[in-house]
């Protein structure tokens, strides 16, 4: 009998093996198909996963060239048939190599070949040892032991005791010697879960959603939901109290967010309903605890599970539910290697397991408003809000009529702030009345170029078709000039602020827009005492640049929940489901932009951001009002979405997308190209459309500079296919996608295929 393994090599096929002697002679069975076994792969040794048994006269290769396994790395398989079956449709779903989808679902150190039990394994010092046990020679030995004694008659774990510096060699050595011991600290099972606070009383329209929700479970059946509730209509007390019945019957529940900075809120909440074992997952976690989260999931001893896209791809013991909470977000298309969305992963487990999965968000995308329309998944609309809270109030600001701000500099020029004398005083009238304020700006740093004035040159990143953006902290310039610097948003790439222009030398450099840094500065300044020039309100920058540390996050929610008057200014990050109950003006001084994209997704996208920043607004008990700055009042869609709201605003863009037939009227394929030149990705792509099958009848677009062409010193083209039947455009791809790598063109560049993209 010989073994199937998929190893981590982008090879679309499964490599055959025969069983290692080693397993015979000590009288073990063949590795479980789900088990890991090291096996060799030419020069290297690769960690793979067994896949399957087959007889050798079914192998293609001859039986002289089999090679056995190395060793089995797991008595017990690691992956059950169930998450073999996913990783098989994820495989041919986004047509990625089947060793490299499993790659991508198991934690670092598992791929790595670590035992499972590696921060379980516990070592401790055995009763009754004395320093005299210990040769004079033994220095290095006794002083190992002394490290493990430190930590009393429990001991320490492995994991630990790695990181103080203690060496495994060692640790094996005083075993040998009877002089320590190890063991495994088995965890409990995790005790019922119970309510730590009540339920709250729900509205008619958050009782029949959460009841549609148990029903399900309680069926054991499939049902893809779509709660589909505005900003502050309590879509979190839905998941809770649909939660406590699926907690109750001893089951687990995935709870799926956007962005890590979401984590620590959602466990609070959370934890503050129920008594429960609770665990978060996302990417800032140590690649330890991720692999203690993974087993702890595998095993049933996590009850609630939290966490970002790739938690979706977890083991689960006894899996009841999925919330995929601000569903529409693009945050949850993976991006690079396994380019899978999240949310359709999730529906997809969920027919899997026979659960209930819901789809939760205030701005649903057209793919699943498309779903509803046709019965594949069920709509709870959540239109009010509890209590005596109301939606916010938008206006539009015709910034063409009304003046920008003017702040004087210390050398007596005035400078533009971006924001018009009507938001400024709309800000200070609602700071006056002990209210917080957000403005939204989606581009950190200081500013997004900087140009010379004199000859119009304009700081570049030499990488990519970029500019470099400036990012400079006046507060800290006496002190230190390395906080001021330019640096691509796209690549990385820094340098230091030139005195004078590389090209004329003049002195005249200015840095032309508006980051959150500048706008927090200038607001600074407008708002300081104008005799003491102390800030009358604090000022709170959200962004990636302010949240980079750890506990960043909680400590900027800590800051804004003590409820004082304060303005906040973030980026999209502000957006994503976060609760500021004492906000009640939301102010976004350039609205125009993602309007005017070339991207036929940027409106969906932009109103989704725009009603999502809005919805901050208003959340407590006082009424909350957003303020949209514009120069284009008259656009169609901005004005669409202000005065009918986004469900209409959406059904409208979804009734154009039928009549030009994009998706989800299309089922969509991109395949991107990199490349030293520009040339060679075009060539690549016109070869890869003339191997398409004769009569595919495909919409073919392209191939096309991306809209990027330059990114880290590589150019990038794309090709983009649509076709009218899902499995059509997928039946192509079989026959086509893996010749296409081949071609001499193509060979020796990096072509990625994305299936459903959610951007060109």
């Amino acid at each position: 009998m010989l073994l199937q393994v998929a190893l981590p090599v982008p090879l679309y096929r499964v490599f055959d093996y025969s069983s290692a002697d080693s397993n015979r002679t000590q009288g073990r069975a063949l590795p479980a198909i789900g088990s890991r076994v090291e096996v060799p792969f030419g020069r290297q040794t690769l960690i793979g996963v067994v896949i399957n048994y087959i007889a050798k006269d079914q192998s293609s290769v001859p039986t002289h060239k089999l090679k056995p396994i190395t060793r089995c790395l797991d008595d017990e398989p690691i992956l059950n048939e169930r998450m073999l079956a996913l990783a098989s449709w994820l495989a041919r779903y986004y047509h990625y190599p089947l060793g490299d989808t499993l790659s991508v679902m198991l934690p670092s150190l598992i791929r790595q070949g670590k035992p499972l039990d590696l921060l379980i394994t516990h070592w401790r010092i055995l009763p009754n040892i004395n320093d005299d046990d210990f040769h004079a020679n033994a220095k290095k030995q006794k002083q190992q032991f002394d490290m493990l004694k430190l930590h009393g008659k429990r001991g320490a774990s492995e994991e630990v005791l790695l990181l103080e510096g203690m060496q495994r060699a060692f640790l094996k050595t005083l075993e040998e010697k009877n002089l320590v011991e190890r063991y495994i600290e088995t965890k409990a099972a995790p005790p019922a879960v119970s309510l730590a606070k009540m339920p709250l009383d729900l509205n008619p329209e958050q009782q029949q959603a959460v009841t549609a929700i148990v029903e399900a479970h309680k069926a054991n059946t499939y049902t893809g939901f779509l709660l589909n509730g505005i900003t502050g209509s309590g879509k979190t007390e839905v998941y809770l109290q649909a939660m406590q019945a699926v907690l109750e019957a001893g089951k687990q529940v995935l709870i799926l967010v956007p962005e890590i900075g979401l984590t620590p809120q959602t466990r609070a909440r959370f934890a503050s309903r129920f008594a429960a074992q609770i665990i978060l997952l996302h990417s800032g976690m140590s690649n330890t605890y991720r692999m203690q989260g993974w087993q702890d999931c595998r095993t049933g001893h996590a009850q609630i599970i939290i966490g970002t896209r790739s938690a979706v791809l977890y083991p689960f013991a006894n899996l009841g539910l999925i919330v995929v909470d601000e569903a529409h977000d693009v945050s949850y298309k993976q991006q690079d290697t396994l380019r899978y969305h999240a949310a359709d992963v999730a529906l997809y487990r969920g027919f899997q397991d026979k659960i209930p999965v819901v789809l939760g968000t205030a701005t649903p995308t057209l793919e699943h408003l498309k779903l509803i329309n046709e019965h594949k998944l069920t709509e709870y609309q959540l239109r009010t809000r509890p209590g005596n809270a109301k939606p916010a109030t938008m206006q539009l600001i015709d910034a063409r009529l009304q003046s920008t701000h003017q702040q004087a500099q210390d050398d007596g020029a005035r400078y533009d702030t971006g924001l018009t004398d009507v938001l400024i005083g709309a800000i200070k009238q609602t700071l006056e009345a002990g209210d917080q304020v957000l403005i939204f700006l989606n581009r950190r740093g200081y500013a997004p170029v900087l140009l010379c004035e004199a000859c119009g040159w304009q700081a570049d990143c030499p990488r990519c078709d970029a500019h470099l953006t400036v990012h400079y902290n006046s507060s800290s310039q006496s002190s230190s000039y390395n906080s001021s610097y330019l640096k691509c948003h796209h690549c990385d790439w820094q340098a230091y602020i030139p005195t004078t222009c590389p090209d004329c030398a003049s002195q005249n450099l200015d840095a032309r827009g508006m980051g959150t840094t500048r706008l927090s500065e200038n607001l600074h300044a407008i708002f300081a005492n104008p005799q003491t020039s102390k800030q009358l309100y604090p000022i709170i920058q959200i962004d990636r640049d302010t949240t980079r540390r750890k506990d960043s996050w909680e400590n900027i929610y800590q800051r804004i929940n003590q409820g004082k008057p304060a303005i906040l200014v973030g980026t999209q990050m502000v957006a994503k489901g976060h609760h500021f109950p004492n906000v009640t003006l939301v102010c976004l001084p350039n609205a125009d932009r993602g309007f005017l994209s070339a991207d036929f997704r940027s409106p969906e996208h932009t109103a989704q951001l725009m009603i999502q920043v809005a919805g901050r607004a208003g959340r407590g008990d006082k009424a909350g009002r957003v303020l949209i700055q514009t120069l284009q009042p008259e656009n169609e869609l901005l004005l669409k979405l202000v005065k009918d709201g986004y469900l209409l605003f959406a059904r409208q863009l979804l009734q154009e997308r039928k009549v030009m037939g994009l998706p989800p009227y299309s089922h969509a394929a991109l395949i991107r190209c990199e490349a030293k030149t520009l040339a060679a990705t075009i060539q690549a792509l016109k070869d890869a459309i003339a191997n398409l099958p004769a009569n595919h009848k495909l919409a073919v677009l392209g191939p096309i500079d991306a809209p990027m062409s330059k990114k880290n010193s590589l150019y990038h083209s794309q090709l983009l296919l649509l076709a009218k039947d899902r499995q059509q455009l997928h039946h192509i791809l079989n026959l086509w996608w893996q010749p296409v790598l081949a071609l001499p063109s193509t060979k020796y560049l990096k072509l990625t295929l994305d299936i459903d993209p959610v951007g060109w």
